[in-house]
């Protein structure tokens, strides 16, 4: 086997391996490797119906790439509902995804009581739920205690909406929001929350 059939074998390899990703971002990078490799290999072979297929290949990876990075922040894209914590959508929600929600919030414990919740949506997907309980001792802090995204959106962090529409919560008498403590490479930092000892905390008055 000489080098260019290692090249070809190689991008091949990739076109397949990421059609096995569930995550849309890594899906569309490693196809768009794969196909520029392939591109590279088969006009090396100067077999140019492959070489076109895969630069075609390549251009929809570089859109739909654009296209996620740039709604990544987009009100328009994603939308934030309140829902009841005793909705029959939200349980449904939560017990499709409950096995993925227990290996990243192991001692999240469903109940509706002194609950609040919310869905992010991208059109009819739901791509997110979080949750927060009022503190017990100072009813203008919210607990978060679920900030679950779904495997396909997990590179996007769609949750942000919650936080950067504010006025969702205050509206509900919080002025604080505070991560769970310990938790390990958050994103929250992004948005706007500082790190206080062991957790994240957002002030929703400079919002």
């Amino acid at each position: 086997m000489n080098w260019l059939e290692i090249v070809g074998w190689a991008g091949s390899a990739l076109l397949v391996w990421s059609l096995l990703q569930r995550r849309l971002l890594r899906l569309r990078i490693w196809n768009l490797v794969g196909s520029v490799i392939l591109v590279a290999y088969n006009a090396l072979a100067e077999v140019w119906p492959m070489a076109a297929l895969n630069f075609t290949l390549a251009i929809i990876n570089i859109w739909q790439l654009y296209s996620l990075l740039r709604t990544r922040h987009d009100e328009r894209t994603y939308q934030v509902v309140e829902v009841a914590t005793d909705d029959n959508f939200l349980a449904h929600v939560l017990r499709v995804h409950w096995s993925d929600i227990a290996k990243f919030n192991p001692d999240f414990r469903f109940d509706d009581e002194h609950r609040l919740a919310f869905l992010t949506l991208n059109g009819d997907e739901v791509v997110g739920v979080l949750m927060l309980r009022p503190d017990p001792g100072d009813p203008e802090v919210a607990l978060l205690e679920l900030d679950y995204v779904t495997q396909r959106y997990r590179d996007l962090s769609p949750g942000e909406f919650v936080f950067r529409r504010s006025g969702q919560l205050t509206a509900h008498g919080f002025r604080r929001v505070l991560t769970p403590p310990g938790m390990v490479a958050p994103y929250y930092s992004r948005l706007g929350f500082v790190p206080t000892e062991d957790r994240y905390a957002l002030d929703l008055t400079a919002h």
